[in-house]
């Protein structure tokens, strides 16, 4: 039988989904909050999360799964390129001999060889890997400023578990990505900037992390900010409150703000040089920032960064951040985006950093008993050409690229899906982002055919796409 307290949990939750958002408790709204309800309850039942976290960490610009992880060592020499395969430690699975330290870890992995959508520029690739669904806009490249429709990941984990008191339920790190204006996946979308993620902005000159909203102005004092906030509620009081929606979201911003400028856990995390050198040097900190060499600040920049973002991300996961993103977007200069040079920038700059992060993350997240309840996602927005163009590099390709999960419940050493004998397409059990946005909520426990609704009331299924069970050990 159903406790009190839980009969109370529920009217409540019941009287919020009904509310629409403030737009008033109908007769209509009230149907549809029960059929949601139900459809919550039942889920709950029939499943409980399995993982407390995620952290996606996504490499801008589309790595070659040619030569990562998805080699094709016995095809010509214009597809298969100039570098080799190496044994992991799982029999039979080979991955790129730039990778070393995650063939050491593969036994943790679980790869996909078999992703693809059809968007072929950078901005709206990225929307649909990080959104799960195309742009609205189509194809195409943000050369001017739009608004992001269709929430990211994280909104919508944020979303689902906004009954709990999290001080940080979404963070982002260390950059907000764009071609030429934000690339609009990286927010609440249509469920409004309350569900952005808490942005973390990384300094190239100490390596160290902190969120520029936050910081107090010259003579600012604890106290005038007290007095601030009191003057403020008195004019609402005073009849001066607004009731949009906006006003409503303003007002949420405000008691945000006011809650993370002196929270300690904020301090305490973005704090990285609480690790020891030794974790820092484990990431990749001194020993990069020596190979960085003299070709100017952003090269350093990137390389110094680079494994530290990785370390922040544990921090925040195991300070109980469900959800992160580590946007690998602005390194040596450039990003993955490898139309020439390919095999020079995956070799000498790409691929050494991205490997020893990576592997330092599964293995430190291992180590800490976080990486059964955490689950990593690394992936770009598409993958390269199979064909090596006239600049020794690769060009867009999205028709079938490889993405990697570790944690979570994966199935360690695992491959999922297949390619054709180039590498061009799917030969077996193709996956979409819709498909890999289900997976994530259905770990969280979530259920990605729930509803949420945009603006205007249209309901949305939180994913278009079926969980990917076979990829986990508890399915």
């Amino acid at each position: 039988m159903m406790a009190e307290t839980d009969r109370k949990s529920t009217r409540r939750r019941l009287l919020k989904l009904a509310s629409g958002g403030g737009l008033g408790l109908t007769l209509g709204g009230l149907l549809r909050a029960q059929t949601g309800l139900a459809a919550e309850v039942d889920f709950a039942q029939r499943f409980q999360p399995a993982i407390k976290s995620c952290i996606v960490v996504f490499y801008y610009g589309g790595p070659s799964h040619l030569d990562t992880y998805d080699m094709k060592p016995d095809g010509p020499a214009e597809i298969r390129g100039e570098f080799r395969p190496i044994d992991s430690a799982v029999p039979g699975l080979r991955v790129s001999e730039h990778l070393p330290q995650m063939a050491r870890v593969m036994d943790r992995c679980a790869v996909i060889r078999s992703m693809h959508h059809t968007n072929r520029l950078h901005d709206s690739a990225s929307t649909e890997s990080l959104t799960g669904r195309q742009s609205p806009m189509g194809d195409r490249e943000e050369f001017a400023p739009i608004p992001q429709f269709f929430p990211c990941y994280g909104a919508v984990v944020s979303h689902a578990q906004r009954g709990r008191s999290l001080e940080i339920p979404h963070a982002a790190l260390p950059w907000v990505f764009h071609n030429v204006v934000d690339t609009p996946c990286q927010g609440g979308g249509f469920l409004g900037k309350t569900y952005n993620p808490f942005q973390i902005i990384g300094d190239p000159s100490s390596s160290s992390y902190g969120n520029p909203a936050l910081r107090r102005l010259s003579g600012l004092t604890k106290r005038r900010m007290v007095d601030r906030r009191m003057l403020l509620e008195r004019m609402e009081t005073g009849g001066a409150r607004l009731a949009s929606a906006s006003m409503q979201e303003l007002r949420l911003f405000y008691e945000k703000a006011y809650q993370l400028i002196d929270s300690p856990l904020v301090a305490r995390v973005l704090d990285i040089e609480r690790e020891s050198m030794a974790i820092r040097e484990r990431y990749g900190l001194m020993a990069e920032e020596k190979q960085a060499g003299g070709n100017g600040a952003e090269r350093a920049y990137g390389r110094n960064l680079r494994g530290q973002n990785l370390l922040l991300a544990r921090r925040l996961v195991e300070a109980g951040v469900p959800f992160v993103n580590v946007y690998d977007y602005r390194q040596q200069g450039q990003n993955w985006d490898s139309h020439s040079d390919n095999f020079v920038q995956h070799k000498k700059y790409l691929l050494p950093a991205a490997d020893r992060s990576l592997s330092a993350l599964i293995e430190d997240l291992e180590e800490r008993g976080l990486l059964d309840s955490t689950l990593v996602v690394a992936m770009g927005e598409f993958g390269r050409t199979p064909t090596i163009n006239g600049n020794a590099g690769r060009d867009h390709w999205p028709d079938c690229y490889s993405i990697l999960l570790a944690g979570g419940g994966v199935k360690g050493g695992y491959v999922y899906g297949a390619s054709d004998q180039r590498g061009a397409y799917p030969i077996e059990d193709a996956v979409t982002p819709a498909d890999l946005a289900a997976t994530i909520y259905w770990r969280f426990g979530i259920d990605p055919a729930g509803e949420i609704h945009d603006m205007t009331g249209r309901p949305w299924r939180l994913a278009d796409g079926q969980p990917i069970r076979d990829l986990f050990v508890d399915a």
